[in-house]
């Protein structure tokens, strides 16, 4: 197999050949506008067998990064399919090319549907993705979803409905300025690392959805709902094949008596029931499943498992060590960085 550069002119059927957002055309656009070196690559035309002939397989997108405090550089291979040994020697071989000390895979894959059996891969000493998300069944109806939730959940999305809680999708230059101004405001209260704001403005120029859904386009769409004409809580949901997501949400600490997040999610729901999605993976929860109260992910998590969603593992991260000697300094560097981070904390 032969792997290729993927431009501009194959986005229609790149699309259609992966199953993440985080895989799309579109999100490869968008880390481009950030400075972000990408390669996106497959196999395609006459280089494929001919029962397989106008597709694109073993496709990829990776994002280039200089490690912070060394002169090295690390690609990103997140949320792929379960890496083929075609796959697996494309990588080596373009982490050589580009001087890469190791490529992060971090499958889209259950956990038990693969597992590595030639040892190229190992795991991530810095995993970036949590291991862990809930995803909700959208076929179910919406009966049968509040019945599903937990009772704390349904009673606080009838306190909203009761105190007049609005929710709806607004995609509006206003709408998306208040959308910044939450972000900022609920990273400061929750003490939690966001990329800026920069970040933010660019994935949104690029993603933002139009007036016609398409499934095999990456879209972002805004949620906010809003109380006595102020908006106090906002989610970008992204949409992308039968999925919808939820990666980015803003609360202010007004009005919480009102319960507003709760509604919001809820309408997030009927929003991609609505579109005829299948599924809404709410994009991450705790490393454990049952986190304790202690857990820095604890209150989002008990947050989404309220909603009735499953609790899905993945397979997790691995590390294809291109450059050994730079993968085992950048080892050591990670593990002294986290003690001195824990030790700090401590003090």
């Amino acid at each position: 197999m032969i792997f290729t550069d993927i431009g501009s002119d194959l986005k229609e059927k790149y699309n259609k050949s992966v199953y993440h957002p985080l895989q799309s055309f579109e999100w490869g656009e968008s880390r481009k506008k950030t400075g972000i070196n990408v390669l996106r690559r497959g196999v395609v035309g006459k280089n494929l067998p001919t029962d397989r002939q106008g597709e694109i397989l073993n496709p990829y997108e990776i994002t280039i990064h200089q490690t912070p405090g060394f002169p090295y550089f690390i690609g990103y291979f997140p949320k792929g399919e379960i890496p083929s040994k075609e796959l697996l020697d494309e990588l080596k071989e373009t982490g050589e090319k580009n001087k890469l000390s190791f490529i992060q895979l971090e499958p889209n894959v259950v956990n038990g549907q693969w597992s590595i059996v030639n040892g190229r891969l190992h795991p991530s000493f810095h995993p970036l993705f949590t291991k862990y998300t809930f995803i909700l069944d959208l076929t179910k109806t919406e009966d049968e979803l509040l019945k599903n939730m937990h009772q704390k959940t349904r009673y606080n999305i009838r306190v909203a409905q009761k105190h007049g809680v609005e929710v709806l999708i607004d995609n509006s230059d206003e709408a998306f300025k208040k959308y910044l101004k939450l972000t900022k405001e609920t990273t400061k209260r929750q003490k939690f690392y966001a990329h800026d704001e920069k970040y933010h403005r660019l994935m949104w120029e690029t993603l933002k959805s139009g007036k016609k859904f398409d499934s095999n386009k990456l879209q972002a769409h805004l949620l906010t709902a809003n109380y006595k004409r102020k908006i106090l809580v906002t989610y970008v949901l992204f949409t992308f094949k039968d999925t919808l997501y939820y990666p980015y949400g803003a609360s202010s600490d007004e009005n919480r008596e009102v319960m507003a997040s709760p509604k919001a999610m809820w309408e997030a729901i009927r929003f991609g029931k609505n579109l005829g999605l299948s599924k809404f993976d709410m994009w991450g929860a705790a490393n454990v499943p049952n986190p304790k109260s202690d857990d820095p992910y604890f209150g989002f998590h008990r947050f989404k498992e309220g909603f009735g969603a499953n609790l899905i593992e993945f397979v997790g991260s691995y590390d294809l060590v291109i450059n050994p000697l730079n993968y085992r300094l950048l080892t050591v560097a990670d593990k002294i960085r986290w003690a001195y981070l824990k030790a700090k904390k401590r003090s």
